[in-house]
């Protein structure tokens, strides 16, 4: 799976000859996955009709920062808030200088001062202007203030000189931003998660299940991609979009589960057991069962442990555990911590509007000799600290 998938790209496009080649930058950030809004300053569409680029990336071409259109047309914040890159190509010596000054007289310039987005800058000039002092130091400034720099390149000008100045060819470009994303912190890391819960069969029509919805677990996947990983993802039955991960696999019991995880634990270099897996399984029913004494006796038998079972591999992954917990969180955590092997456990209360089906979560994460609070927060956000926090316990176990 392309590492541009699902990317939020907003490509700025100012004025000049190259604006052409953003017809072909829009088409393969569209094919790698990426989903592209672009913004067009009023000297780009001299050169390039937005309706080009309207219908290569799907989406309406921005140009206006005061836009009655949009929510209380702010259509700028808008943009700013939905980007996870904003890429500008090409980028005129007129756009750097602006840029470099802090500018905002217009959309483009606009959305760059009020985003948090990283910045790439893909330069296209005639070479005396790039080679000019004020355009290079106005360079050297955007770059010390994080401002990533994509060409330019070598070559004959639309002027008839050559030179450097030439916009960095769509291809290129496109391999600087997949290299971007790629560069995450667990770049090159394995990652192994189960996530939802389990659904254990009465008989043919029902089942035991418990109200685990998946949220943290996805959470986890989605931030661990982002940041470079390899995720497989093993899911219980949820109401949830899977996130784009490199494999997803869907279980609906805890024996489908532990093969699932078992078999994908052999490769995995960690393992986050964030699935709510039911402890205890009914002896299932061949028939649906009738309706007819008043009261029902299920028999049921015990799972087997899969986090339990991970942990003991002989070559077994860096194994994470979870605790959802009603009482005495910290002292069931601990055991459950020594008597599985975790190399750490992240455990939560859970009860009345906390743990499971709601949106923000807590944890108090514990490892041998050591533990951290992780304050309440959205799910989404608490999976990136997390994730931080599981990485760094990793590394020093893993020093090489």
């Amino acid at each position: 799976m392309s590492v541009l998938s699902d990317k939020k790209i907003l490509l700025g496009v100012s004025g000049g000859i190259a604006a052409y080649k953003a017809a072909e930058l829009v088409r393969l950030l569209v094919t790698e996955g990426a989903i592209v809004r672009v913004v067009m300053t009023e000297a780009a569409t001299q050169f390039i009709t937005p309706l080009t680029l309207e219908a290569l990336s799907g989406s309406k071409v921005h140009r206006h920062l005061f836009d009655a259109s949009e929510t209380s047309a702010m259509g700028h914040i808008d943009l700013a808030r939905w980007a996870d890159l904003i890429l500008i190509a090409p980028a005129s010596a007129d756009l750097i200088a602006r840029l470099r000054s802090g500018l905002a007289h217009d959309l483009l310039t606009t959305l760059c001062l009020a985003s948090t987005a990283p910045l790439w800058v893909a330069p296209a000039m005639n070479r005396v202007m790039w080679e000019h002092a004020a355009t290079q130091e106005n360079i050297s400034i955007l770059k010390s203030r994080g401002v990533h720099l994509l060409g330019p390149d070598q070559g004959i000008q639309a002027c008839g000189e050559s030179g450097p100045g030439r916009l960095l060819e769509p291809d290129l470009i496109l391999k600087g931003l997949q290299q971007a994303f790629s560069r995450g912190p667990w770049t090159g890391l394995r990652l192994l998660i189960s996530a939802g819960p389990t659904r254990e069969p009465i008989d043919p029509v029902r089942y035991l299940s418990n109200r685990s919805s998946g949220k943290m677990g996805y959470a986890l996947a989605k931030a661990a991609q982002d940041q470079g990983a390899a995720v497989t993802l093993i899911s219980g039955p949820t109401a949830l979009t899977p996130p784009k991960v490199d494999h997803f696999i869907k279980v609906e019991t805890a024996k489908d589960m532990l093969a699932a995880v078992l078999q994908g634990a052999l490769t995995a270099d960690l393992y986050i057991g964030s699935a709510a897996v039911a402890d205890y399984a009914p002896i299932m029913a061949p028939q649906k069962i009738k309706k007819g004494a008043p009261t029902l006796t299920l028999e049921l038998q015990k799972t087997v442990d899969i986090i339990g079972q991970v942990s003991s591999l002989e070559q077994r992954p860096f194994t994470v555990g979870f605790a959802a917990e009603t009482e005495n969180l910290e002292a069931h955590a601990l055991v459950k911590l020594k008597n599985k092997g975790l190399d750490l456990i992240a455990a939560n209360p859970v009860g009345e509007h906390q743990g499971f089906e709601v949106d923000d979560n807590e944890l108090m994460v514990f490892w041998e000799g050591g533990q951290r609070f992780l304050p309440k927060t959205p799910k989404t956000d608490l999976a990136a600290v997390l994730l931080t926090l599981i990485l760094e316990r990793y590394h020093a176990s893993h020093p090489s």
